[in-house]
């Protein structure tokens, strides 16, 4: 799924990766990297399009990746039908300064 390797093995990026889609749906907005913000991107954009869907086999597929069922429940019952009538582009990245600590580019990740 995923081109980058984060400098770890599979099981820990996708894992990863779950874990920043489930904070970004929970919370709305998200800070982190930009490399991980593109991919989560990506991800994040397919979970919102399974619950524009809202079948059960939607559901089930986004109970399968997102880590809490609450989090699915919001997603197909209150943050996919704001966007019933957009095409995609579910997502904005913003860039924020650079992290003090290695100067990793920072971004912002929020729904649009």
């Amino acid at each position: 799924m995923s081109y980058r390797q984060f400098g770890r093995n599979t099981h820990h990026r996708r894992a990863m990766l779950r874990n920043i889609v489930t904070a970004l749906l929970k919370n709305g907005k998200i800070k982190t990297t930009e490399a991980k913000a593109k991919d989560l991107r990506r991800i994040a954009e397919k979970m919102i399009t399974y619950g524009k869907r809202g079948d059960l086999h939607a559901r089930r597929l986004a109970l399968a990746y997102l880590e809490e069922e609450a989090v699915v429940t919001n997603l197909f019952e209150a943050v996919a039908p704001k966007y019933a009538d957009r095409q995609g582009g579910y997502t904005r990245l913003v860039k924020v300064e650079n992290r003090r600590g290695d100067a990793a580019p920072m971004c912002i990740v929020e729904l649009v």
